[in-house]
Protein backbone atom coordinates (compact mmCIF):
# COMPACT_ATOMS: atom_id res chain seq x y z
CA UNK A 1 0.00 0.00 0.00
CA UNK A 2 1.30 3.79 -0.99
CA UNK A 3 0.88 6.44 2.08
CA UNK A 4 -1.90 7.87 1.61
CA UNK A 5 0.71 11.08 2.34
CA UNK A 6 2.81 10.40 -0.68
CA UNK A 7 -0.53 10.74 -2.85
CA UNK A 8 -1.64 13.94 -1.31
CA UNK A 9 1.53 15.42 -1.64
CA UNK A 10 1.67 14.66 -5.55
CA UNK A 11 -2.08 15.97 -5.69
CA UNK A 12 -0.70 19.24 -3.84
CA UNK A 13 2.43 19.35 -6.51
CA UNK A 14 -0.17 19.22 -9.29
CA UNK A 15 -1.96 22.18 -8.12
CA UNK A 16 0.80 23.96 -7.34
CA UNK A 17 2.39 23.60 -10.84
CA UNK A 18 -0.95 24.12 -12.29
CA UNK A 19 -0.78 27.80 -10.59
CA UNK A 20 2.72 28.60 -11.05
CA UNK A 21 2.13 27.81 -14.92
CA UNK A 22 -1.11 30.10 -15.04
CA UNK A 23 0.15 32.65 -13.42
CA UNK A 24 2.74 33.68 -16.58
CA UNK A 25 5.24 35.25 -14.37
CA UNK A 26 8.37 33.06 -14.40
CA UNK A 27 11.03 32.76 -16.93
CA UNK A 28 11.12 30.64 -19.79
CA UNK A 29 13.43 28.03 -18.85
CA UNK A 30 11.56 27.53 -15.34
CA UNK A 31 8.25 27.75 -17.04
CA UNK A 32 9.62 24.78 -19.28
CA UNK A 33 11.10 22.65 -16.48
CA UNK A 34 7.56 23.04 -14.51
CA UNK A 35 5.53 21.97 -17.85
CA UNK A 36 7.61 18.65 -18.28
CA UNK A 37 6.90 18.39 -14.27
CA UNK A 38 3.39 19.16 -14.63
CA UNK A 39 2.54 16.80 -17.78
CA UNK A 40 4.30 13.80 -16.30
CA UNK A 41 2.03 14.23 -12.95
CA UNK A 42 -1.10 15.10 -15.51
CA UNK A 43 -0.98 11.69 -16.68
CA UNK A 44 -1.46 10.23 -13.13
CA UNK A 45 -3.67 12.66 -11.35
CA UNK A 46 -7.22 11.09 -11.92
CA UNK A 47 -5.26 7.93 -10.66
CA UNK A 48 -4.08 9.82 -7.85
CA UNK A 49 -7.44 11.46 -6.65
CA UNK A 50 -9.43 7.96 -7.20
CA UNK A 51 -7.10 6.00 -4.82
CA UNK A 52 -7.43 8.69 -2.15
CA UNK A 53 -11.44 7.87 -2.56
CA UNK A 54 -11.27 4.40 -2.78
CA UNK A 55 -11.77 3.89 1.09
CA UNK A 56 -15.07 6.45 1.43
CA UNK A 57 -16.27 5.08 -2.37
CA UNK A 58 -15.66 0.96 -1.03
CA UNK A 59 -17.57 2.79 2.69
CA UNK A 60 -20.03 3.69 0.90
CA UNK A 61 -21.06 0.53 -1.58
CA UNK A 62 -20.52 -1.82 1.56
CA UNK A 63 -22.96 0.58 3.37
CA UNK A 64 -25.52 -0.33 0.60
CA UNK A 65 -24.98 -4.42 0.96
CA UNK A 66 -24.88 -3.72 4.86
CA UNK A 67 -28.45 -2.81 4.97
CA UNK A 68 -31.20 -4.81 5.63
CA UNK A 69 -33.82 -3.10 3.81
CA UNK A 70 -31.68 -2.13 0.62
CA UNK A 71 -33.58 -4.13 -2.50
CA UNK A 72 -32.09 -7.42 -4.42
CA UNK A 73 -31.32 -5.34 -7.57
CA UNK A 74 -29.68 -2.32 -5.65
CA UNK A 75 -27.79 -5.09 -3.59
CA UNK A 76 -26.48 -6.45 -7.28
CA UNK A 77 -25.35 -3.57 -8.82
CA UNK A 78 -23.73 -2.57 -5.53
CA UNK A 79 -21.37 -6.07 -5.62
CA UNK A 80 -20.47 -4.91 -9.12
CA UNK A 81 -19.57 -1.85 -8.85
CA UNK A 82 -17.80 -2.87 -5.41
CA UNK A 83 -15.73 -5.00 -7.61
CA UNK A 84 -15.24 -2.65 -10.81
CA UNK A 85 -13.34 -0.46 -7.91
CA UNK A 86 -11.71 -2.94 -6.58
CA UNK A 87 -10.08 -3.33 -9.46
CA UNK A 88 -9.66 -0.35 -10.96
CA UNK A 89 -7.79 0.31 -7.06
CA UNK A 90 -5.56 -1.98 -8.24
CA UNK A 91 -5.06 -1.05 -11.49
CA UNK A 92 -4.73 2.85 -9.96
CA UNK A 93 -1.72 1.50 -6.83
CA UNK A 94 0.24 -0.19 -9.50
CA UNK A 95 0.33 2.55 -11.82
CA UNK A 96 1.41 5.15 -9.09
CA UNK A 97 3.95 2.69 -7.86
CA UNK A 98 5.12 2.98 -11.29
CA UNK A 99 5.44 6.71 -11.30
CA UNK A 100 6.97 6.85 -7.86
CA UNK A 101 9.45 4.75 -8.72
CA UNK A 102 13.31 6.14 -8.36
CA UNK A 103 13.75 7.48 -11.91
CA UNK A 104 16.74 6.66 -14.26
CA UNK A 105 18.19 10.26 -14.70
CA UNK A 106 19.91 8.54 -18.25
CA UNK A 107 16.37 7.31 -19.45
CA UNK A 108 16.37 10.36 -21.44
CA UNK A 109 19.63 10.65 -22.91
CA UNK A 110 21.02 10.15 -26.14
CA UNK A 111 22.78 6.64 -26.75
CA UNK A 112 26.01 5.40 -27.96
CA UNK A 113 25.88 1.98 -29.37
CA UNK A 114 28.86 -0.25 -30.21
CA UNK A 115 28.83 -2.93 -31.81
CA UNK A 116 31.09 -5.95 -32.27
CA UNK A 117 31.52 -9.30 -34.13
CA UNK A 118 32.41 -12.53 -31.42
CA UNK A 119 32.54 -15.53 -32.07
CA UNK A 120 32.13 -17.18 -35.56
CA UNK A 121 34.85 -15.23 -37.33
CA UNK A 122 33.43 -14.06 -40.65
CA UNK A 123 29.89 -15.08 -39.76
CA UNK A 124 29.85 -13.47 -36.67
CA UNK A 125 31.40 -10.00 -38.50
CA UNK A 126 28.16 -10.51 -41.06
CA UNK A 127 25.69 -10.72 -37.98
CA UNK A 128 27.33 -7.23 -36.41
CA UNK A 129 26.49 -6.09 -39.93
CA UNK A 130 22.94 -7.28 -39.69
CA UNK A 131 22.65 -5.97 -36.38
CA UNK A 132 24.05 -2.33 -37.55
CA UNK A 133 21.54 -2.55 -39.80
CA UNK A 134 18.30 -3.07 -37.54
CA UNK A 135 19.27 -0.41 -35.40
CA UNK A 136 19.76 1.72 -38.49
CA UNK A 137 16.22 0.67 -39.18
CA UNK A 138 14.71 1.19 -36.03
CA UNK A 139 16.32 4.43 -35.78
CA UNK A 140 14.26 5.73 -38.96
CA UNK A 141 11.39 4.97 -38.11
CA UNK A 142 11.40 6.88 -34.94
CA UNK A 143 13.11 9.62 -36.62
CA UNK A 144 16.23 9.15 -34.72
CA UNK A 145 19.07 10.82 -35.62
CA UNK A 146 22.17 7.94 -36.16
CA UNK A 147 26.01 9.32 -36.65
CA UNK A 148 28.66 7.20 -37.34
CA UNK A 149 31.43 7.82 -35.20
CA UNK A 150 33.84 4.78 -36.21
CA UNK A 151 33.49 1.64 -37.89
CA UNK A 152 36.18 -0.94 -38.97
CA UNK A 153 34.90 -3.28 -41.67
CA UNK A 154 35.88 -7.17 -42.02
CA UNK A 155 35.47 -9.42 -46.00
CA UNK A 156 32.12 -9.96 -47.45
CA UNK A 157 30.59 -6.41 -46.65
CA UNK A 158 30.94 -7.51 -42.34
CA UNK A 159 32.04 -5.36 -39.64
CA UNK A 160 34.65 -6.08 -37.27
CA UNK A 161 33.14 -2.96 -35.08
CA UNK A 162 30.99 0.06 -35.25
CA UNK A 163 30.75 2.65 -32.95
CA UNK A 164 27.38 5.20 -33.44
CA UNK A 165 25.14 8.00 -31.48
CA UNK A 166 21.39 7.88 -31.90
CA UNK A 167 19.90 10.97 -30.50
CA UNK A 168 15.88 11.83 -30.48
CA UNK A 169 13.65 11.47 -27.30
CA UNK A 170 14.37 8.49 -24.77
CA UNK A 171 17.15 6.74 -26.81
CA UNK A 172 18.59 5.17 -23.73
CA UNK A 173 15.55 4.04 -21.96
CA UNK A 174 14.42 2.23 -25.30
CA UNK A 175 17.95 0.62 -25.94
CA UNK A 176 19.61 -0.01 -23.08
CA UNK A 177 18.37 -3.37 -22.63
CA UNK A 178 20.18 -4.40 -25.77
CA UNK A 179 23.23 -4.77 -24.15
CA UNK A 180 24.87 -8.24 -24.22
CA UNK A 181 25.35 -11.32 -26.69
CA UNK A 182 23.26 -11.41 -29.43
CA UNK A 183 23.73 -14.86 -30.94
CA UNK A 184 22.34 -15.74 -34.55
CA UNK A 185 22.41 -19.27 -35.77
CA UNK A 186 21.80 -19.62 -39.38
CA UNK A 187 23.50 -22.01 -42.25
CA UNK A 188 26.66 -19.82 -43.81
CA UNK A 189 26.52 -19.09 -47.65
CA UNK A 190 29.93 -20.49 -47.66
CA UNK A 191 28.17 -23.75 -46.27
CA UNK A 192 28.47 -26.75 -48.70
CA UNK A 193 27.14 -29.25 -46.13
CA UNK A 194 23.97 -26.95 -45.22
CA UNK A 195 25.13 -27.22 -41.47
CA UNK A 196 23.57 -24.69 -39.35
CA UNK A 197 26.47 -22.28 -37.49
CA UNK A 198 26.53 -20.27 -34.45
CA UNK A 199 27.88 -17.16 -34.14
CA UNK A 200 27.74 -13.68 -32.04
CA UNK A 201 28.14 -10.56 -31.55
CA UNK A 202 27.73 -8.00 -28.25
CA UNK A 203 26.20 -5.22 -28.68
CA UNK A 204 26.84 -2.75 -25.79
CA UNK A 205 24.46 0.48 -25.68
CA UNK A 206 26.12 3.68 -23.22
CA UNK A 207 24.00 7.05 -22.32
CA UNK A 208 25.76 9.69 -23.97
CA UNK A 209 27.37 12.05 -21.30
CA UNK A 210 27.61 15.95 -21.66
CA UNK A 211 30.07 17.64 -19.71
CA UNK A 212 28.08 18.46 -16.77
CA UNK A 213 27.42 14.76 -15.96
CA UNK A 214 30.88 14.26 -15.98
CA UNK A 215 34.03 16.00 -14.62
CA UNK A 216 37.12 15.10 -16.53
CA UNK A 217 40.37 16.39 -15.31
CA UNK A 218 42.99 17.27 -18.32
CA UNK A 219 45.42 15.99 -16.02
CA UNK A 220 44.18 12.42 -15.75
CA UNK A 221 44.26 12.00 -19.77
CA UNK A 222 47.27 10.60 -21.82
CA UNK A 223 46.59 11.69 -25.49
CA UNK A 224 48.70 10.12 -28.00
CA UNK A 225 48.62 10.88 -31.88
CA UNK A 226 49.73 8.14 -34.71
CA UNK A 227 49.06 8.05 -38.35
CA UNK A 228 46.16 6.61 -39.42
CA UNK A 229 46.69 3.18 -41.14
CA UNK A 230 44.15 1.16 -43.55
CA UNK A 231 43.68 -2.44 -43.99
CA UNK A 232 46.63 -4.34 -44.84
CA UNK A 233 49.02 -1.89 -43.69
CA UNK A 234 47.68 0.39 -46.65
CA UNK A 235 48.04 4.38 -45.74
CA UNK A 236 44.68 6.29 -45.00
CA UNK A 237 46.30 9.42 -44.38
CA UNK A 238 49.53 11.10 -44.44
CA UNK A 239 49.65 13.12 -41.35
CA UNK A 240 49.45 12.29 -37.83
CA UNK A 241 45.79 12.56 -37.19
CA UNK A 242 44.83 9.94 -35.73
CA UNK A 243 44.22 9.59 -31.65
CA UNK A 244 44.12 7.47 -28.76
CA UNK A 245 43.07 8.80 -25.33
CA UNK A 246 43.62 7.39 -22.25
CA UNK A 247 42.07 7.83 -18.89
CA UNK A 248 44.93 7.30 -16.65
CA UNK A 249 42.73 6.68 -13.50
CA UNK A 250 40.85 3.82 -14.63
CA UNK A 251 43.18 2.50 -17.82
CA UNK A 252 40.05 2.99 -20.14
CA UNK A 253 41.86 3.41 -23.79
CA UNK A 254 39.56 5.08 -26.97
CA UNK A 255 41.65 5.20 -30.37
CA UNK A 256 39.92 6.96 -33.35
CA UNK A 257 41.10 7.38 -36.67
CA UNK A 258 38.02 7.35 -38.65
CA UNK A 259 38.05 11.57 -39.44
CA UNK A 260 41.01 13.09 -41.03
CA UNK A 261 41.56 16.13 -38.93
CA UNK A 262 43.35 15.39 -35.46
CA UNK A 263 40.90 17.78 -33.53
CA UNK A 264 37.60 15.60 -35.04
CA UNK A 265 38.93 12.43 -33.84
CA UNK A 266 39.81 13.65 -30.72
CA UNK A 267 36.26 15.61 -30.18
CA UNK A 268 34.83 12.24 -31.20
CA UNK A 269 37.33 9.91 -28.73
CA UNK A 270 36.38 11.83 -25.98
CA UNK A 271 32.50 11.51 -26.50
CA UNK A 272 32.72 7.58 -26.47
CA UNK A 273 35.03 7.90 -23.45
CA UNK A 274 32.96 10.24 -21.53
CA UNK A 275 30.04 7.92 -22.25
CA UNK A 276 32.08 5.02 -21.23
CA UNK A 277 33.65 6.27 -17.71
CA UNK A 278 29.51 7.62 -17.05
CA UNK A 279 28.67 4.24 -17.51
CA UNK A 280 31.23 3.15 -15.44
CA UNK A 281 29.70 5.50 -12.58
CA UNK A 282 26.75 4.49 -12.50
CA UNK A 283 27.55 0.56 -12.72
CA UNK A 284 29.21 1.26 -9.77
CA UNK A 285 25.78 3.19 -7.94
CA UNK A 286 23.58 0.82 -8.97
CA UNK A 287 25.71 -2.59 -7.71
CA UNK A 288 26.01 -0.36 -4.16
CA UNK A 289 22.10 -0.03 -4.73
CA UNK A 290 21.15 -3.43 -5.82
CA UNK A 291 23.19 -5.73 -4.00
CA UNK A 292 20.25 -7.37 -2.37
CA UNK A 293 17.82 -7.14 -5.66
CA UNK A 294 17.35 -10.07 -7.85
CA UNK A 295 16.84 -8.64 -11.44
CA UNK A 296 17.25 -10.76 -15.05
CA UNK A 297 16.74 -7.56 -17.11
CA UNK A 298 19.04 -4.27 -17.42
CA UNK A 299 22.35 -5.92 -15.71
CA UNK A 300 24.55 -4.40 -18.48
CA UNK A 301 26.25 -7.33 -18.39
CA UNK A 302 27.95 -7.56 -21.86
CA UNK A 303 28.90 -11.36 -21.17
CA UNK A 304 25.37 -11.96 -20.75
CA UNK A 305 23.46 -13.67 -23.65
CA UNK A 306 20.60 -12.56 -23.93
CA UNK A 307 18.78 -13.20 -27.32
CA UNK A 308 19.43 -15.62 -30.50
CA UNK A 309 18.61 -15.30 -33.70
CA UNK A 310 17.73 -18.48 -35.34
CA UNK A 311 17.57 -18.03 -39.43
CA UNK A 312 16.33 -21.59 -39.86
CA UNK A 313 13.17 -21.82 -37.54
CA UNK A 314 12.36 -17.93 -38.09
CA UNK A 315 12.68 -16.94 -34.80
CA UNK A 316 14.03 -14.73 -32.56
CA UNK A 317 14.38 -15.58 -28.83
CA UNK A 318 15.11 -13.15 -25.83
CA UNK A 319 16.11 -15.49 -22.86
CA UNK A 320 15.74 -12.97 -20.21
CA UNK A 321 11.94 -13.15 -20.55
CA UNK A 322 11.92 -16.37 -22.25
CA UNK A 323 9.89 -14.53 -24.90
CA UNK A 324 9.98 -16.01 -28.65
CA UNK A 325 9.01 -13.74 -31.91
CA UNK A 326 8.41 -16.23 -34.87
CA UNK A 327 9.04 -13.23 -37.10
CA UNK A 328 12.46 -13.10 -37.34
CA UNK A 329 12.64 -10.94 -40.87
CA UNK A 330 10.23 -8.58 -39.21
CA UNK A 331 12.25 -8.02 -36.60
CA UNK A 332 15.39 -7.67 -38.43
CA UNK A 333 13.71 -4.80 -40.37
CA UNK A 334 12.82 -3.10 -37.26
CA UNK A 335 9.16 -3.93 -37.80
CA UNK A 336 8.91 -6.12 -34.22
CA UNK A 337 11.32 -3.92 -32.31
CA UNK A 338 8.91 -2.48 -30.46
CA UNK A 339 7.03 -5.30 -29.22
CA UNK A 340 10.07 -6.66 -28.31
CA UNK A 341 10.86 -3.26 -26.28
CA UNK A 342 7.71 -2.84 -24.46
CA UNK A 343 7.85 -6.69 -23.10
CA UNK A 344 11.50 -6.43 -21.34
CA UNK A 345 10.34 -3.00 -20.18
CA UNK A 346 7.38 -4.23 -19.07
CA UNK A 347 9.30 -7.10 -17.00
CA UNK A 348 11.91 -5.06 -16.13
CA UNK A 349 9.35 -2.06 -14.12
CA UNK A 350 8.15 -5.37 -12.56
CA UNK A 351 10.84 -6.58 -11.05
CA UNK A 352 11.76 -2.96 -9.90
CA UNK A 353 7.91 -3.08 -8.22
CA UNK A 354 8.88 -6.50 -6.67
CA UNK A 355 12.33 -4.77 -5.18
CA UNK A 356 10.34 -1.99 -3.39
CA UNK A 357 10.66 -2.19 0.44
Amino acid sequence: MIPYKTIEELISRHSSLEKDLSAGTIDKKLFAEKSKEYSDVNEIIENAKNYISFDNDKKELEKILNDNSSDEELRNMAVSELNDLQMQHEINEKKLKLFLLPKDEADKKNAIIEIRAGTGGLEASLFASDLFKMYEKVSHKKNWMLELISISRSDAGGLKEVIASIKGNNIYSTLKYESGVHRVQRVPDTETQGRVHTSAATVAVLPEAEEVDLKINDSDLRIDVFRAGGPGGQSVNTTDSAVRITHIPTGLSVSQQDEKSQHKNKAKGMKILRARLYELERSRIDQERSKDRKTKIGTGDRSERIRTYNFPQGRVTDHRINLTLHRLEEFLEGEAFDEMIESLTLQAQEESLSNLK
